[in-house]
């Protein structure tokens, strides 16, 4: 039995999983490689280093199947505010999903109410740092195509820093 899938095009869904990978990875690659320099600790940067290495090989193995996602196209040319604020919207994103796990782990009612406020106070950043991402078109949500192309120029961007 042959298991390999003969399709024209990525799935919508992993292609918008495609495009959260690639987003996140090329904006810690940013944030990773101007860190870099800084570290002092011979064992810390060699870890760096090592991350570096590893995103850098995910990033452009990912890339690969841009190509496959659909309604790939466009052309865009992202600037470093654009990996500043993908570091601040993944940040965001992780509070989001980290104070909701917390609460389902908590019994103390003190404690669960103050992740709650935490957790409202995380979704509202998360809303502005979408907002002004969106607004400044680092963040394309409601174009597929030019989400996709802007993926690959952050990428691109960021292995080549």
């Amino acid at each position: 039995m042959n298991n390999e899938w003969k399709q024209e095009h990525l799935a919508w869904h992993e292609t918008l999983e495609l495009h959260e990978l690639v987003a996140s990875q090329s904006a810690n690659l940013a944030a990773f490689k101007k860190k870099l320099p800084m570290v002092m600790d011979p064992e810390l940067k060699a870890l760096y280093a090592e991350t570096i290495k590893t995103l850098e090989h995910n990033i452009r193995e990912l890339l690969k199947f841009y190509p496959l996602a659909p309604g790939m196209a466009r052309n865009v040319s992202p600037d470093m505010t654009g990996f500043d604020a993908a570091n601040l919207l993944g940040f965001a994103k992780a509070s989001v999903r980290n104070y909701a796990n917390a609460i389902t782990e908590t019994a103390t009612p003190q404690l669960k109410e103050t992740f709650q406020k935490h957790l409202l106070g995380a979704i509202a950043l998360h809303t502005k740092i979408f907002n002004f991402m969106y607004q400044h078109g680092y963040y394309p949500a409601y174009n597929l195509e030019e989400l996709l192309a802007h993926d690959v120029q952050m990428a691109n961007q960021a292995l080549n820093m």
